[in-house]
């Protein structure tokens, strides 16, 4: 049983990047022109628009989740796969004006549902869409993963360069476990920046990739092809299976 003041205690500290990250977002959003809504962004088959209209959806689907957390009843996520896709589908083609509309209120029901929860709330288990279960206070967390992983993915000038040094280091851990043991040939990854180490394939590493742990979480996301990575020996990174 997760202890409920320790868990109160990583919901607050991962709310206050969330914040941040939010303000990143409704900025980077603003700062566009309102044809490039349409126009495609890093994520293959999605406008920029796809990017925002799932974000929106993100947040109220967290709501669910978190009211569910605190009143002991079984809400899910999403209605069902078919009507969370719909929703994207229909919200994609909405004005940018809109889109900030959503985006801003969407995260303000985020955070009011987060405001009700008692300590004991934020160590209830969860049911995410993926099957997995947890305690209440790692959606936040998850929040914070959509916001930063698609800010880069809307290719309007917010690279990983940018992404909080917390976030890049625990994504780093939690995608390097992830690929350990996976059929890839054995590639021990340095994070010079942060001193940061991880292992992931299988097997003795004959490869070892040096840059900042945010360089090496892009590259480990599917955010960068890693070009900018230094390899030893000097030969080609391994293709990273999708990490779904």
């Amino acid at each position: 049983m997760t202890d409920p003041q320790s868990a109160a205690a990583v919901a607050a500290e991962r709310l206050s990047l969330v914040r941040e990250s939010t303000r990143s977002m409704l900025e980077t959003v603003a700062g566009l022109e309102p044809a490039a809504v349409a126009e495609p962004s890093a994520l293959p088959g999605w406008s920029r628009g796809h990017v925002l209209a799932h974000l929106a959806r993100n947040a109220d689907s967290l709501v669910n989740l978190l009211t569910g957390a605190r009143t002991g009843t079984d809400i899910p996520q999403y209605a069902s796969e078919e009507a969370r896709d719909q929703e994207i589908q229909d919200g994609a083609g909405r004005p940018l004006e809109t889109q900030l509309a959503d985006l801003r209120e969407s995260h303000e029901r985020f955070a009011a549902a987060a405001a009700l929860m008692a300590d004991e709330d934020w160590a209830t288990d969860v049911h995410h869409r993926s099957g997995a279960v947890f305690p209440a206070a790692d959606l936040v967390w998850k929040r914070l993963g959509e916001l930063e992983y698609h800010l880069v993915d809307l290719d309007a000038g917010y690279g990983p360069a940018r992404w909080p040094e917390v976030f890049a280091v625990v994504e780093f851990h939690k995608l390097a476990v992830k690929l350990h043991g996976t059929a890839l040939p054995g590639v021990e990854l340095v994070a010079e920046d942060t001193g940061d180490h991880g292992l992931i394939g299988t097997g003795e590493p004959a490869l070892t990739v040096r840059g900042s742990v945010r360089a090496l979480l892009a590259w480990l996301s599917g955010r960068s092809d890693g070009a900018d990575l230094k390899r030893t020996p000097d030969t080609a990174l391994p293709q990273l299976p999708p990490l779904g």
